[in-house]
């Protein structure tokens, strides 16, 4: 049985790169290469449309949720700001946004409701708008205000010192100054007033009271819904995309043997490339569930433990360790199954060079001039010339590697 399973595993990979046992050219290489390349963008792109039909956890529970109700850190001199961002992003996005009210937690609905009545009142919104391009543009004048009265201090001590005999400068700086003091002023008036009259809306005095209200009441069972929602979601994931790709598999796989079958060469190339291709993803997607299982604070706790033992030094150890297994294994594969003794030598024979040193040989050298290493030797079925490293006999294809 492994013979047989190892046989078709054989003629799969020869199916990837032959044609009627002779090898594909590389333009036709490309063409499938290129093939491969955007049947396999297409199926991430067709995964990433498929799962968004579910809803995730950031939808389910919005952050602004998280940080109102599980956080608690909504509090009376950064909410007027979190929510007027809120509505800013709102109105400044140019992406379509429907009504997402069944995709919200129960706990999670009247926040929700409270913002999107605060987001469709339009004069409401505009007010938070500006609030947020008032605060803006007074940071700004605050950083230019402080940059120049720094150069002011330094150009007022340097005329005290007579290091600086104009003083015009000082006085324009001065000027300068007296002028971003007074556009300070009065832009912090404003966003003061503006803040006052915001505070005592009827909408924001709603949203407020659900925030004192949600966030004492509702928290540890909206924390182990969302701690639920993060373990099974990654899984509800996958089996949505396995439903995407298995028709593809099954597609890919009847098509594959089919061809075979019949001996359609063009069509078992292009069948055999695809199977592989939509194996990509299954792989990736089913690694990336059992990363997403794995507590990813695991390896911090692990860390901090080895800190309060003051074994730090075991953990750099471990990672030195697991490079220098994964190296050794990878060279082995590279050397014994990519780059072997075997492949390198019939790649020689076929390019005409010496089967020892690689030196490129004349069709009438019997021994290799660079090295001296004789390049034919009698085969034992038919007694005529053949080549020593070969692994079939060139006159009558009688097999050389029992008899070596």
């Amino acid at each position: 049985m492994l013979k047989t399973i190892t046989s078709k595993i054989k003629g799969f990979s020869a199916n990837l790169t032959k044609i009627n046992n002779h090898p594909i050219s590389k333009a036709t290489l490309i063409i499938v290469l290129f093939l491969d390349l955007f049947i396999l963008v297409s199926i991430f792109e067709g995964l990433s449309d498929h799962t968004r039909q579910l809803t995730s956890p950031s939808e389910y529970i919005p952050q602004y949720c998280r940080d109102i109700i599980i956080d608690e850190d909504w509090n009376d001199e950064n909410r007027l700001t979190r929510t007027a961002n809120i509505v800013s992003r709102y109105r400044g996005s140019y992406v379509y946004t429907h009504n997402q009210l069944s995709k919200i937690h129960p706990i999670c609905t009247p926040l929700y409701e409270s913002l999107q009545a605060i987001k469709q009142d339009q004069t409401l919104a505009k007010d938070l708008s500006a609030l947020i391009r008032l605060r803006s543009q007074a940071t700004r004048v605050k950083s230019e205000l402080d940059k120049v009265r720094g150069a002011y201090d330094t150009s007022l001590l340097e005329q005290i010192a007579k290091q600086n005999a104009h003083a015009k400068n000082t006085a324009a700086l001065k000027k300068q100054v007296s002028s971003l003091t007074i556009k300070l002023n009065t832009l912090s008036n404003t966003e003061a007033e503006s803040s006052l009259l915001l505070h005592q809306n009827t909408l924001m005095m709603q949203f407020y009271g659900l925030i004192e209200n949600s966030a004492s009441k509702n928290r540890e069972e909206l924390l182990a819904a969302l701690r639920h929602l993060n373990f099974w979601f990654p899984v509800k994931r996958l089996g949505m995309e396995m439903i995407f790709l298995l028709p593809l598999i099954l597609i890919f796989y009847l098509w594959n043997s089919k061809s075979i079958s019949a001996n359609r060469t063009y069509q078992s190339l292009v069948s055999s490339h695809l199977l592989v291709v939509v194996f990509i993803p299954v792989i990736f997607k089913i690694l990336e569930l059992i990363y997403e299982l794995i507590p990813k604070t695991f390896l911090k706790h692990v860390f901090e433990l080895l800190e309060s033992l003051n074994l730090v030094a075991v953990w750099h150890y471990l990672m030195m360790g697991i490079s220098i297994a994964s190296a050794l294994a990878l060279i082995y594969v590279m050397q014994q199954k990519i780059f072997s003794a075997e492949k390198l030598n019939q790649k020689r024979i076929a390019k005409g060079d010496c089967q020892n040193c690689g030196e490129h040989l004349a069709a009438e050298h019997n021994a290799c001039p660079a090295c001296g290493f004789t390049q034919f030797k009698p085969c034992v079925h038919c007694n005529k010339n053949t080549y020593v490293l070969g692994r079939f006999c060139r006159e009558c294809g009688g097999s050389l590697v029992e008899t070596d």
